[in-house]
């Protein structure tokens, strides 16, 4: 893979910084084709310039250093763990330079994907804060900068994704108060937050509380959550993670728009999104396209019966 090899010799050296930025730039302008191509709506950049979900962010803030590897939940993914060794602070835009040169392909809604400030602090060994409250908040303000200056930028919506929580749900509390913190930063952009890699239905109620303007579940963990939004409702967007982004299965178009059917009623907005239950970098290229595509065919054969 031509970026992969690009990146080995950048390391080394071999390659300059501009020739690398060519690289990303020539991938970032296939990927957002492709899902322009597959008839998507709302597009990413596919995040190629991330070694990783936490270190592409721990390591531009001041007070961090990076350590070793360690797995990424339940995936064949690594991430490089950030160490906070001093008072966290914002060095320069973390995401600016790649949503401008994303920006510069997409004609539809271009969507920054940022990891939040609960799972940045899960996934970091602290050794200055006093406690993780501490150490949360700090994350959430620089998080919040970056969201103020993406919304500078233009950007529209804006995507947190936040797996953490899930994994240890008596957090919520410290979670929400981080969250709303940095949604405070949004101006008039929408912000998503995305849950994915656990079940959400013990969080729902609260999650309806929180300054989100969409939430996206990953329904593929959680079996009870579409009996769970036809008991509660919601007044919020809702993004449903109904193809699952770590099978290779193609799932059945009929079986898929059937769910959606069936939640619709008791989504109190205008607006649905139908999509993957996480990103699909878990997936082999074809395969993610190929899904992408059927959630095009989803949304066409739920609009013939609506």
């Amino acid at each position: 893979m031509r970026l992969r090899e690009s990146y080995r010799k950048w390391e080394m050296d071999r390659i300059s910084d501009s020739e690398m930025e060519k690289v990303y730039r020539d991938y970032t302008q296939k990927i957002i084709e492709e899902q322009e191509k597959a008839g998507l709506d709302v597009v990413t950049d596919g995040q190629l310039r991330w070694y990783d979900p936490i270190s592409h962010f721990a390591r531009k803030m001041e007070g961090c250093k990076i350590d070793g590897l360690l797995r990424y939940y339940d995936t064949n993914f690594y991430f490089r763990q950030p160490v906070v060794i001093g008072e966290l602070s914002k060095v320069e835009p973390i995401l600016k330079n790649e949503f401008l040169s994303a920006k510069d392909f997409a004609t539809v809604t271009l969507k920054p994907v940022i990891t939040g400030p609960y799972t940045l602090a899960k996934h970091s060994i602290n050794e200055f804060y006093e406690d993780f409250s501490e150490l949360i908040f700090n994350f959430a303000h620089i998080i919040g900068q970056e969201i103020e200056d993406l919304v500078k930028l233009g950007a529209k919506e804006i995507q947190i994704n936040e797996p953490a929580i899930l994994q240890k749900k008596s957090d919520f509390d410290i979670f929400s108060k981080a969250f709303n913190r940095l949604a405070g930063f949004r101006g008039d952009s929408q912000i998503d937050l995305a849950l994915f890699f656990g079940d959400s239905t013990t969080i729902y109620e609260g999650l309806q509380e929180l300054s989100a303007d969409l939430l996206a579940f990953d329904f593929t963990y959680s079996d009870e959550l579409t009996s769970l939004i036809e008991e509660l409702g919601t007044e919020k967007k809702l993004g449903l993670g109904l193809i699952n982004a770590r099978n290779t299965r193609l799932e059945k178009v009929e079986e898929v728009a059937g769910m959606v059917r069936k939640i619709v009623p008791y989504i109190n907005s205008d607006e649905i999104y139908l999509q993957p239950s996480c990103g699909v970098e878990f997936l082999p290229r074809e395969i993610a396209f190929e899904k992408l595509k059927l959630l095009v065919k989803v949304k066409e054969r739920v609009r013939e019966v609506l």
